[in-house]
């Protein structure tokens, strides 16, 4: 279940397909501008849904991915350290 914040994908396969169809179409949208002109630019809005929103969140989003289930954080008496699961 994702959390507020949260832009990890339940696998890394998901996650670099929805990458590649986001930065897929955002590239194709505008390299088809000289071919089919503004309506080509359309692709750009779905390619930045497909990334949830920005390129950063994406890559954010990978990060998280990666790293879910390798490490935990844990808070004791007001500091939080990372540890390998």
């Amino acid at each position: 279940m994702s959390r507020p914040g949260d832009f990890a994908s339940a696998t890394l396969t998901r996650h670099l397909m929805r990458g590649g169809l986001g930065f897929g179409a955002i590239v194709v949208g505008f390299a088809l501008l000289p071919v089919a002109g503004p309506v080509s630019l359309l692709l750009a809005p779905l390619g930045l849904v497909a990334l949830r929103g920005c390129p950063m969140c994406w890559a954010i989003g990978l990060a998280q991915t990666l790293s879910r289930g390798r490490l935990r954080r844990a808070c004791h008496d007001g500091q939080c350290t990372l540890r390998r699961s």
